[in-house]
């Protein structure tokens, strides 16, 4: 492209040019002609002519109609182009518009054209009903030319390309955005519906994300406990073209940056712990995998174009109980790794060099930061996790700082503070133990010293190896030692961990306290001795702590500490803990970002280890039972071993009620109803049902006792024949059971399909999950080679069912996105894994315990223990705890700092299971105001419509009252309770509709608010009916008219009476009445006679 001011060009075959000029002034010879030779005056013939264009634009825009003035000049004759060349996104150079003119005539002499440019609909209109497809234009560009016509024929063809014009010139053209083009008139109707629904999306413009390379994985702590479990991300390709060809560039040759931020407590105690890895399609690790060995070096592992693997370690260590940045960055065959400190200064630096092509392609697969299936996780802390997916950076171009200071330095202390602590108990507790042994060795001079020492108070330490400042420094931990028997066989050598006994005596004694009849009085005194606890290892107090800070229980709110104690507890495992933090970050609450991916991997930590605390007989565990306060049927039949139901169950069971037996045996078994778990006394009621009254559940569950041997001896065949028995009587669970022994004793796993199928037939879902498990190990009979596809069918089919199992799989494959007919959704992964974490019994046994002590009137531990379980996202607590702040007011504004009955009922209605009564409550509340909180009536709207969906038949009373008053319900609203609009346009027949739907919900048997409302409807209707029609008219003028008859009428007579009647005089008139009344007694006295005979006749 050329610039419009050009060198001037060279005339072609100019000595011809000169000759002809030359025979103009010679007399022609040989021929004549009756025309005469021009002449051209010799001015003229001095100037020399040159062609060119100039473009004139008053306004630079591209749009229709636009006005160009062309100004252009020929020497000879030619024709005059101009062309308008546009480019957009997917093409350039396209000619949009062209217009071609001759000029043979006026030549030598300068002439201007104007033209109105033409463009495509698309570039110079805004969509609209009938063009949807306007394109965003980048450049338009008008050229303008002039080419000259050969010197032959008129009818040769010739160039008259831009390039070999005599002249050109061009001009920028300024594009319109889309949205600010105008619209362009049709001129055609279309209907007013299409129309309307038009303009309701007319004005929405739409926004394309931003998008580039670098990925935030993780910017909130993450606690690792070295579990299988980890945050799952999958990252999808590029919408952006550019960069999506960028990354299939680079699948074998990978360029890609990772920084990690890390807070390691322990190096790896088994071979290889995962930092983060990626998976592939086949579920193989693919690169980059990196993980922390059982030295402490890092081991970094790739796959190769060709299929094979490679892996590397480091030369240096992983510091621990310090935060540092590991940096991994790999460009081609070239892998950096840097270890950076707090400071950004840099501890260590790597590099290593391949020759071999590296296969990195992060799309098939998912990215798995900590522990998965295939691997443990690291112990410790993951900080922010920033990952650029196309790019190498260096250390100082990495954007990857840590998310808040504070919590990070507060993890610091806390692990400083707590190792001081360890060290002091175990100290201490070596002194008294040296101390008990030279005591032991004395010899006792008397029988008294003898008792003394057996029965008298235990001598205490006063002589501390520890120096001053230490000592004042935990002066009260010290005093808590000294006060506590150090030297019991509470504390003996055989304890795994003397340091946790410690620490769970200390908690014990804080818990006892807080649940006293004022324990909450205590709680500020108390959480110096819980955080000594939390150092020791026992991290029931760590929860504790978490939950006083987060809520203000007793103390101002300390979010900090809150979530420093919610970490620490998470890390050790503690369930509530991780509960906790899996419920705050599925709904992102109390300054916790919604992170799902983050949210599942802790709900899935307990999910997995809830099946296996449902069969273990050690810890404080209960069934977790959904108990409402508001149940006072529920609430009644609540028993313990000395109650009224539990007596009745026992006296039945053992007068052999086989139904009696199974319920007494499984609140035993599992600590249902308030019952305390008793594994041993419920297998003596299995066992006692099962062999005298052989009814076949409970055969069943004693045959699995007897397979397993819980509490009994292993009776592998007594097990056999009792669930073959319990099998032939029909019992789908035994019909499963014996496909469980062929396949774990026998290992037939044709026998054991069969009876799966079976049982599978039956609605077994343990058999289903049994079949999945044969299809995912590659051992189905008849089927070699694993199938997952199948085998994750077999797996929801089970988790329909409600198997736990099942459920954490199908839970899995969501979070993955891996397998086929399990589209990636993190929210639905949550909510199963949620589901099934909520079942676990170290949960239920809280919730048991506020339960119980709500039952026996004891306010302070009730509150306490429903704010525990109601902070891990227990909706059954969060309902019961507003009930009890409900009831006891006095006591919630003493001891809460927030608003505990609005915080509550909030919280349970974010619930999926959330109760009708919920959000009729905060329906309540949004309607009339609660204290702080502002009315909102669409708000009040919403929350009746939910209570109404959830099949309440208030929800549909309140939303007719609301009608009732005046107030209209939203159109979506409407919509969401699948009221027709069309059917129902008037709020007559809405009112009508939400009547009848409450009468239907409500009980129909008997007179209720919505039968009487329902009534008074359509009295309400029929009269205004009435009213309103021509009936009532025609009635009122005959009504009127009859009584204007009988008005008349009654006057007539009444002027007829006064003029026959003479007036008459005072006395006779009262000597008439007084005969009148004479004689009207007389009557009476006589009909009163006749009705006394009658009566003694």
């Amino acid at each position: 492209m050329r610039c419009p001011a050009e060198p001037r060009p060279v005339p072609r075959g100019g000595l011809l040019l000169f000759l002809l000029r030359l025979l103009n002034f010679v007399p022609s010879f040989g021929r004549e002609t009756l025309l005469t030779t021009s002449f051209t005056p010799w001015s003229e013939q001095s100037i020399d002519y040159e062609d060119f264009i100039h473009l004139n634009i008053l306004e630079k825009k591209v749009l229709n109609n636009s006005e160009v003035s062309v100004q252009y000049l020929c020497s000879k004759p030619c024709t005059v182009t101009l062309e308008a060349v546009a480019s957009w996104e997917f093409r350039t150079g396209v000619p949009v518009y062209k217009k071609r003119w001759k000029n043979e005539k006026h030549l030598h002499i300068s002439r201007t054209q104007t033209v109105h440019l033409k463009f495509p609909s698309v570039m110079v209109y805004r969509d609209d009903y009938f063009s949807r497809h306007s394109i965003i234009v980048h450049t338009v560009i008008l050229y303008a030319w002039i080419s000259h016509k050969p010197a032959g024929s008129y009818d040769a063809k010739w160039d008259e390309s831009y390039l070999q014009a005599v002249a050109r010139n061009y001009t920028l053209l300024e594009t319109v955005p889309p949205f600010e083009r105008p619209y362009k008139d049709h001129k055609v109707c279309f209907k007013w519906s299409s129309e309307y629904m038009w303009r309701l999306q007319a004005n929405r413009i739409p926004q394309c994300p931003h998008e580039n390379d670098a990925v935030e994985i993780l910017h909130f702590p993450y606690a690792s406990s070295g579990e299988k479990t980890g945050i799952v991300k999958k990252f999808k390709r590029f919408k952006n073209r550019e960069l999506e060809t960028i990354r299939r560039h680079q699948i074998d040759y990978p360029m890609f940056t990772i920084s990690v931020w890390l807070y390691l407590l322990r190096h790896c105690e088994k071979h290889l712990c995962g930092i983060f890895y990626f998976i592939d399609a086949g579920e193989m690790y693919s690169t980059p995998a990196v993980f922390l060995n059982d030295e402490g070096y890092v081991h970094i592992q790739m796959s190769l174009v060709k299929g094979e693997d490679l892996a590397v370690k480091t030369s240096f260590t992983l510091p621990l109980k310090q935060w540092f940045r590991l940096d991994l960055s790999f460009n081609g065959g070239q892998i950096e790794i840097t270890s950076l400190g707090k400071n950004l200064k840099r501890h260590q630096h790597q590099s290593f060099n391949f020759r071999e092509d590296v296969y990195y392609d992060d799309t098939a697969g998912y990215f798995v930061l900590g522990g998965s299936g295939y691997s443990s996780g690291i112990e410790g802390f993951f900080g922010p996790v920033k990952y650029y997916r196309l790019n190498v950076r260096e250390t100082k171009q990495i954007s990857n700082l840590l998310y808040d200071k504070e919590i990070m330095e507060q993890i610091e202390l806390y692990y400083k503070r707590c190792a001081d602590i360890q060290e002091i108990v175990s100290g201490y507790r070596h002194i008294v133990k040296q101390g008990q042994l030279v005591q032991k060795d004395c010899t006792r001079e008397n029988y008294y010293s003898e008792l003394n020492y057996k029965y008298g108070n235990k001598s205490t330490c006063d002589a501390f190896i520890w120096g001053k400042e230490l000592r004042e420094k935990y002066h009260s931990f010290f005093k808590l030692l000294r006060e506590m028997d150090l030297s019991s066989s509470d504390v003996s050598e055989d304890r795994n961990d003397p340091v946790l006994e410690v620490g769970q005596r200390i908690f014990e004694k804080v818990a006892k306290s807080l649940s006293s009849a004022e324990g909450l009085r205590h709680v500020s005194s108390s959480i110096p001795f819980l955080m000594e606890s939390s150092c020791c290892g026992y991290h029931k107090a760590s929860y504790f702590l978490a939950v006083i800070f987060e809520t203000g229980v007793g103390v101002p709110v300390n979010p900090i500490q809150g979530l420093l104690y919610s970490l620490v507890g998470a890390q050790r495992s503690e369930r509530l803990s991780v509960i906790n933090l899996g419920y705050k970050h599925y709904q992102g609450i109390n300054n916790y970002p919604l992170d799902l991916e983050l949210s599942y991997a802790y709900y899935s930590d307990i999910a997995l280890k809830t099946s296996l605390d449902q069969h273990t007989t050690k810890g404080d565990q209960a069934f977790v039972e959904t108990i409402r306060l508001r149940d006072d049927d529920l609430l009644k039949a609540q028993t313990k071993e000395n109650g009224d139901v539990f007596m009745w169950l026992k006296h039945e069971a053992t007068r052999g009620n086989a139904a009696a037996q199974q319920r007494l045996a499984q609140m035993l078994f599992w600590g249902q109803q308030g019952v305390a778990k008793n594994p041993e006394a419920a297998i003596e009621w299995y066992a006692k049902g099962a062999l005298e009254t052989e009814e076949p559940i409970l055969m069943y569950d004693y045959a699995i006792i007897l397979f397993k041997g819980h509490g009994v001896k292993k009776n592998t065949t007594l097990a056999l024949e009792l669930m073959k028995t319990a099998a032939s009587k029909g019992l789908h669970q035994a019909v499963n059971g014996l496909g469980w022994y062929y396949h774990n004793f026998k290992r037939d796993y044709i026998k054991a399909a069969k009876f799966w199928l079976k049982a599978e037939e039956m609605g077994n879902s343990d058999a289903s999950y049994n079949l999945g498990a044969l299809h995912l190990d590659g051992i189905y009979p008849g089927m070699p080679g694993r199938n997952r596809t199948l085998a994750a069918q077999y797996f929801y089919k089970a988790a329909q069912g409600g198997h736990v199992e099942g459920t954490v799989r199908c839970s899995l494959y969501y979070i993955t996105g891996n397998i086929e007919n399990f589209p990636r959704d993190p929210e639905k992964a949550v909510i199963w894994a949620k589901h099934i974490a909520e079942k676990n019994g170290y949960l239920g046994h809280v919730v048991r315990k506020a339960l119980n002590a709500y039952l026996e009137l004891s306010w302070h531990e009730a509150l306490l223990h429903y704010v525990l379980s109601a902070e891990a996202g227990i909706e059954v607590s969060q309902t019961n705890l507003a009930h009890i702040c409900e009831e006891r007011p006095e006591l919630a504004r003493r001891y809460l700092a927030a608003d505990c009955v609005w915080r509550y009922y909030n919280f349970s209605i974010s619930q999926i299971n959330a109760p009708s009564f919920a959000y009729l409550k905060m329906g309540d509340f949004y309607y009339y105001g609660y204290q702080n909180h502002s009315k909102d009536l669409e708000l009040s709207v919403w929350m009746y419509a939910q209570a109404a969906l959830e099949g309440d038949s208030q929800g549909f009373f309140n939303l007719a009252l609301l009608m009732e008053e005046g107030n209209s319900i939203p159109p979506h609203i409407l919509d969401h309770l699948e009221i027709n609009r069309t059917l129902h346009s008037s709020n007559i027949s809405i009112l009508q509709e939400l009547y009848q739907r409450c009468w239907s919900q409500s009980n129909q048997e008997s007179i209720n608010p919505c039968s009487l409302a329902l009534l008074y409807f359509y009295l309400r209707v029929c009269w205004n009916n009435i009213l309103h029609s021509t009936l009532i008219y025609f009635m009122g003028t005959f009504l009127v008219s009859i009584l204007l008859a009988f008005a008349v009428q009654y006057f007539q007579s009444l002027s007829v009476n006064d003029s026959h009647v003479p007036r008459p005089e005072q006395s006779p008139d009262i000597h008439s009445s007084t005969e009148n009344t004479s004689d009207t007694r007389s009557r009476e006295q006589e009909e009163s006679t006749l009705t006394n005979n009658l009566a003694q006749q």
